[in-house]
């Protein structure tokens, strides 16, 4: 479609038999040509307003878009800085009790500042939703424990957990990791007798 001036469509409005009325008070047979140009003109404006406002539109989706990527490309390059902050305050730690290691063979100060790094980074990690699974003496689960081998235990109970052998963990309630553990079975003795009782 192309374009037309402002003259050519004033031209075609005024050879337009449809801008004729018929029985005209006035007695003159045409509209109002200064109204029908005022129109179009405010028209134009309205156009150009439009057009305005959908530039501006497209605009500010392509900075939306490229801030979104920046946004993401920080997060994805600085996501752990909070999990490092509070990891720092432990290499601290570690750093004063090997300098006081060397320099001490006192074995209880040294265990009771193990357990205070123990401490200080089970507190770190729970900062960060970080969770202990509870394994020993539990029923097993195999959604959060994995059976490594299977033991005979009068101590427990048919598919209780008789010991962990590697600690599992949950991240905001979804498993990290799961427990390393046993898992207490019948002695062969008591298996024989239930397997006679179902038959």
């Amino acid at each position: 479609m192309v374009k037309k001036s402002r003259k050519d469509a004033v031209r075609d409005i005024q050879g337009c038999p449809e801008t004729h009325v018929e029985g005209a008070a006035s007695g003159d047979d045409k509209i109002d040509i200064e109204t029908l140009t005022q129109k179009l003109q405010d028209k134009e404006k309205e156009a150009a307003e439009n057009y305005d406002k959908y530039v501006r539109a497209v605009a500010e989706l392509e900075n939306y878009k490229k801030r979104a990527a920046r946004d993401r490309a920080d997060s994805l390059k600085f996501g752990q800085e909070n999990l490092i902050k509070d990891i720092l305050p432990l290499m601290d730690s570690l750093d004063r009790a090997m300098a006081h290691a060397c320099k001490s063979n006192d074995f209880e100060a040294f265990k009771e500042g193990l357990q205070l790094l123990q401490n200080q980074l089970s507190g770190c990690l729970g900062r960060q939703g970080v969770a202990p699974i509870e394994a020993a003496g539990r029923d097993f689960d195999p959604n959060v424990h994995e059976a490594v081998l299977q033991v005979e235990s009068p101590d427990h109970g048919r598919n209780q957990v008789v010991q962990e052998f590697e600690k599992g963990y949950l991240l905001n309630g979804r498993l990290l990791r799961p427990s390393k553990v046993s898992v207490c079975r019948l002695p062969a003795k008591q298996d024989e007798q239930n397997i006679e009782k179902l038959q």
